[in-house]
């Protein structure tokens, strides 16, 4: 089954979080991942609220788990911790 991989973000170091952006994005494509939904317009109904939220699309739980703990994601990842506050999550879809 599908899965979507879901961030909530807020970016505390522009600069650092840029060098994220950058190797995360190839990191995902490179797993098979592709972007739903990447910074855009939303309102928040419930819970906290993050500025930034981003939703890829994965082939199955195991390829976006694969994705996050690969060497190119975790490389870029080191550039998010200290820059960002995020929650990420994976949920398998119904389709």
């Amino acid at each position: 089954m599908p899965a979507l991989w879901i961030a909530h973000v807020t970016v505390t170091d522009e600069e650092a979080y840029g060098r994220y952006a950058a190797l995360a994005g190839p990191a995902i494509a490179a797993h098979g991942g592709r972007f739903v939904a990447r910074g855009g317009r939303f309102v928040q109904l419930e819970g906290k609220e993050r500025p930034r939220n981003v939703v890829a699309r994965f082939d199955s739980v195991e390829a976006a788990e694969a994705c996050y703990h690969s060497a190119e994601y975790q490389e870029a990842l080191d550039h998010a911790r200290g820059a960002s506050e995020r929650e990420l999550m994976i949920v398998e879809t119904s389709e």
